[in-house]
């Protein structure tokens, strides 16, 4: 009887090594460390497959985070965002693409607290493989509120589930403006 158990225990063990989440999550490596995010599809269902079909076809492969915002409170604290994408790496597959339908935070119900990913976009329904990740609260760029002239907000479709300690090293790489001296490459987005 013991012969048998073995088998099912290495089949238990196996299957315990990738945890099934309700909603999909997406790695990010770095060479600074791993980010683990978690996307909402139910909530913003246009966003999500179009990040992760970009995903599944390895745009985001030797891509960077280039932009960054920091701004420090009385505490010290650091808060503002990362921003990454293909815009500087895939000059050729960048401006193929076509935008996403905006999915507003007054649609989805979601909002940029600390951890949040939006897509960046110039006006609604311009943004694509271009996306930011909030450090500490930015309510400001939801929906009505004043962090977007035209009060659209960003489309926020996920949170960072493992990692925002990396998320916060990123954060802290040397800048000049809203640039990151050295871009911070990410070798590739991939689902967990």
């Amino acid at each position: 009887m013991f012969k048998y158990l073995s088998p099912i225990i290495s089949i238990l063990l196996i299957s315990c090594g990738h945890p099934h989440y309700k909603d999909p999550h997406i790695i990010i490596e770095t060479n600074y460390g791993d980010i683990e995010v978690e996307l909402y599809p139910d909530k913003a269902p246009k966003t999500v497959a179009a990040f992760l079909s970009y995903t599944d076809s390895g745009y985001f492969t030797k891509s960077s985070f280039y932009r960054v915002l920091k701004t420090e409170d009385m505490a010290g604290n650091n808060y503002g965002l990362i921003q990454g994408g293909i815009w500087q790496t895939n000059e050729k597959q960048y401006p193929n693409l076509a935008g996403i339908v905006h999915e507003s935070t007054k649609q989805t119900g979601l909002s940029h607290v600390s951890g949040t990913i939006s897509l960046a976009r110039t006006t609604p329904g311009t943004a694509n493989t271009e996306f930011f990740i909030c450090v500490g609260d930015q309510t400001q760029f939801d929906y009505g509120n004043n962090g977007v002239a035209d009060g659209q907000g960003f489309a926020a479709f996920g949170a960072v589930f493992k990692g925002m300690d990396i998320v916060r090293k990123i954060q802290d790489q040397p800048c000049r403006g809203e640039s990151f001296i050295e871009k911070v490459s990410i070798d590739k987005i991939r689902r967990l």
